[in-house]
């Protein structure tokens, strides 16, 4: 008997009046699994997707004609033997600027408190989780595995286990090489104040991938540089007319990157149960390389964790679910 999906209408306080004008009510698809129905009471360890950036909760739900949608996956997992059975919430992080770093920010809202103070009581209080941080743990890819390792740093209190991949992390290599890129994107359409606004009312009948650059880093400054003081509530890290590097900026910047902070944060992993940093070694952000020197810095620092390389590039790497959570799942059980 396969598990079960259904989605929740989630009426979030903390995310109501929010910067960029999104809505307050989030649609969360939960993962319950097989056998979750019947008389026994059992309860299960948690795990909470956060989707890659332009995705969303949903995403996990969509059918791909070569590899599986989530549930189908965890449902053959566990009917293999593999995976121990688990509840999975599938956060809605969609905003305006086309996704989510799961971090709080006073440009976009307090997404970090979201999932932390929200979404997690709510899990524990209408369906069948286990209670503790120990029984919870985070995994995501790209965007969501910076989410996710940014958790464990800074939300270990509340999670246990730590699954990343491919995430954000070395923003010298993973951003930087497409400030100039963003920088000609911005000019091509009028500058930033121009750009947002095409954003937010959809110009364009389908997104440019000629823009995409400059989506991705407007959208980073939003999360890693606000400024309520800028005409447009953030700061770029780059000068908008030439195009030079704004080190006061990018000094903000790296107060976000998982690289440049895990020594400052180093009691917090030491709590996780389970870290999981995995890239594939031809992603074309170079985060294989912001893997490795995060992986470097956590065994100078003692930090106890499993990184893992694999031959591909950064899309389409849900299969490596198949390594990845079941590790994951029975450090929280």
């Amino acid at each position: 008997m396969p598990g079960r999906v259904t989605v929740h209408e989630f009426e979030s306080r903390l995310l109501e009046g929010n910067p960029l004008g999104d809505s307050h009510v989030r649609h969360v698809p939960v993962y319950l699994p097989p056998g979750h129905e019947d008389a026994s009471g059992r309860r299960y360890p948690v795990l909470f997707a956060l989707a890659g950036f332009t995705g969303t909760g949903r995403s996990y739900l969509n059918l791909d004609w070569w590899q599986p949608d989530l549930p189908t996956q965890l449902d053959r997992l566990i009917e293999r033997g593999d995976l121990d059975p688990v509840v999975v919430v599938m956060v809605d992080g969609m905003t305006a600027l086309g996704g989510n770093q799961y971090v709080d920010s006073e440009a976009v809202g307090p997404w970090a408190r979201h999932v932390t103070e929200e979404l997690v009581p709510w899990a524990e209080r209408t369906l069948p989780v286990l209670e503790g941080r120990e029984h919870r743990g985070v995994f995501g890819k790209s965007s969501g595995g910076y989410g996710s390792l940014m958790m464990g740093l800074e939300h270990a209190d509340v999670f246990s286990g730590v699954a990343c991949h491919s995430g954000d992390c070395y923003f010298e290599y993973c951003y930087a090489p497409d400030f100039p890129k963003a920088a000609d994107g911005l000019a091509s359409v009028g500058g930033l104040g121009p750009f947002l606004e095409g954003v937010r009312r959809r110009k364009w009948p389908k997104f440019p991938s000629s823009l995409f650059a400059a989506l991705n880093i407007t959208a980073m400054a939003h999360f890693y540089s606000p400024n309520a003081d800028a005409p447009h509530g953030v700061d770029l890290p780059f000068d908008e007319r030439t195009g030079a590097r704004r080190p006061d900026v990018l000094a903000r910047w790296a107060r976000r990157d998982p690289v440049e902070i895990a020594a400052a944060h180093v009691a917090d992993l030491n709590r996780l149960s389970h870290l999981w940093i995995e890239c594939g070694t031809r992603d074309e952000f170079h985060l294989h390389h912001g893997a490795r020197i995060l992986s470097s810095r956590l065994t100078e620092l003692g930090v106890d964790h499993v990184h893992e390389e694999f031959d591909d590039d950064h899309r389409s790497l849900s299969y490596r679910y198949d390594v990845t959570l079941p590790p994951l799942v029975r450090a929280l059980r």
